[in-house]
């Protein structure tokens, strides 16, 4: 008779596939509240503690950590020596192990959760046993995802065994598993030690989908999710409608949120095209934000993607109907606003209840040929203080116009610099390689309504040009980090020209 060890912490269908492999002739050997669920459903189960000879100690810890089990895991059916020991020794070999293990993610997930129950849910006997398994595949079928139940029972009836190749992707998912789970432990253990930096990194995350392709058609690509701490981003939202979203759609939605959340004192729509802002409003009510936000350039938002710190409402649904948009979203959408919108057969709509909550992971990554960087995210808005230099303080309306200019360029693509007035961006200019050229593309964006307006740049003006550019324009108010060489240059040039310029002491760079 063949052997089967099940200890389960998801109790997922586990009944269902004992009563199969006790019908094709399994003994079940089993622990703790598995064992008991199983006697209680009619089977037959023989615990750990009656083959071991040695009962369960420790509350528990300590139950399968014993020759008996291992030695029958890891005896190789073609080494005639191991199986010769193991037949001396009285072990039995088993030939089936179901286990996954104790709940570390769902524990550590939970709101005010003890660092006493953490630890208390970090499993031992567990990652052994199926990492023991998983090392001698050839002999043992190792089951850890109650997805593979159906298709180990078929190969067993339809076959009496299960195939080589089953044998060793079972085994891969043992190890994928345990270096996941060990992953969250370490990472966990060095979040309470405030360990930002390690000497080496191990992240986790699991596939949310599969992707038609990359940027490109002629590139593969997939979309993984981090397994806790999603709260706020894409990964939390729940697609209500439209076509699955792309690698693009992915990456330019996350730049959407990002800058969304600069803004939480009233409504607001940031419009993105290719990861880069194209227009943000605000207003009193979403449908002026959304106002706002198109007329800073009615013509790179369509195929944009929208995002609203706002449920959206019926009248700033038909205001977004008007036009093609992939993406929108929202904390969530009314009914009527819902109905409007899904006349658009391929729009994707995204309710994304957490919206407006902070990230919790305050690491960002990108990978680099042969390497990975990692740094905090640019979660600052300002340094300590702001420091007006010039002869003009700026009135107290430019001042929140500098600042909502200052929170847009925080997120454009260096080099950087956005125009804004009355809480709406009227030109922005990104990705250019000088300064200049940033500014007059800002200035042009603006049109007429650059009169009056603020100018926020994202580092510093090596020189005096982008000052004397905006002044001819009609800036009336700049806000920039400060610190180059040439700042007394600027600071005369806005002088001469009766701008005000405050300095924040801090830059933006956003390289990609």
């Amino acid at each position: 008779m063949k052997n089967a060890l099940i200890s389960v912490s998801d109790k997922t269908g586990i009944v269902e596939l004992a009563k199969k492999i006790s019908e094709l002739g399994f003994n079940i050997i089993s622990t703790g509240g598995t064992a008991k669920l199983l006697k209680e459903s009619g089977l037959e189960v023989t615990n750990v503690s009656d083959l071991t000879g040695f009962p369960e100690c420790l509350d528990g810890r300590v139950k399968t950590l014993h020759p008996r089990i291992h030695g029958g895991l890891l005896a190789m059916r073609s080494n005639e020596e191991h199986m010769k020991q193991i037949k001396e020794l009285g072990i039995d070999p088993i030939d089936l192990v179901v286990i996954n293990l104790y709940p570390f993610r769902q524990t550590i997930s939970k709101e005010g959760v003890t660092f006493e129950d953490a630890i208390e849910n970090i499993d031992i006997g567990g990652p052994t046993m199926i990492r023991a398994a998983a090392k001698n595949w050839q002999d043992v079928v190792v089951l850890t995802d109650p997805a593979d139940y159906d298709e180990v029972i078929r190969q067993l009836k339809e076959n009496g065994e299960v195939d080589r190749n089953t044998h060793l992707r079972l085994a891969y998912k043992v190890f994928a598993h345990t270096a996941s789970y060990d992953a969250l432990i370490s990472n966990y253990l060095a979040e309470k030690l405030g360990i930002e930096f390690p000497d080496t990194l191990t992240k986790t995350f699991e596939k949310q989908q599969d992707l038609r392709y990359g940027e490109n058609p002629h590139q593969k690509a997939i979309y993984y999710r981090d397994l806790i701490g999603i709260e706020g981003t894409l990964a939390d939202a729940e697609q209500l409608h439209g076509k699955e979203l792309s690698y693009n759609n992915i990456s330019d939605t996350d730049g959407a949120l990002s800058i969304l959340r600069e803004f939480k004192d009233e409504p607001t729509i940031v419009a993105v095209k290719h990861a880069t802002p194209c227009g943000v409003g605000s207003g009193k009510t979403l449908k002026e934000a959304w106002t706002r936000a198109y007329e800073t350039d009615p013509v790179s938002i369509f195929g944009g993607i929208i995002a609203s710190n706002t449920r959206i409402d019926r009248e700033t649904a038909e205001e977004i109907s008007k036009i093609f948009i992939e993406i929108v979203v929202a904390p969530d959408f009314d009914d009527d606003a819902f109905e409007i919108l899904t006349q658009k057969k391929n729009i994707r709509l995204l309710k994304l209840a957490t919206i407006n909550k902070p990230l919790k992971d305050k690491m960002e990554f990108k990978r680099v040929a042969g390497g990975l960087l990692m740094q905090e995210r640019d979660e600052k808005l300002l340094g300590e203080e702001l420091t007006v230099v010039t002869d003009r303080k700026p009135t107290e309306q430019e001042m929140k116009d500098m600042l909502y200019a200052w929170k847009i360029v925080k997120h454009t693509k260096s080099n950087a610099i956005v125009v804004a007035k009355d809480g709406q961006s009227l030109g922005i200019g990104g990705g250019q390689v000088n300064r200049i050229w940033a500014t007059q593309h800002a200035l042009e964006r603006a049109g007429e309504k650059v009169k009056g307006a603020a100018l926020a740049s994202d580092a510093f003006f090596p020189f005096d040009d982008c000052v004397k550019a905006a002044a001819q324009a009609g800036i009336t108010c700049i806000i920039q980090p400060g610190g180059a060489k040439n700042d007394a240059d600027s600071i005369k040039a806005c002088n001469e020209a009766g701008i005000a310029m405050v300095f924040t002491g801090m830059r933006h760079f956003k390289h990609s």
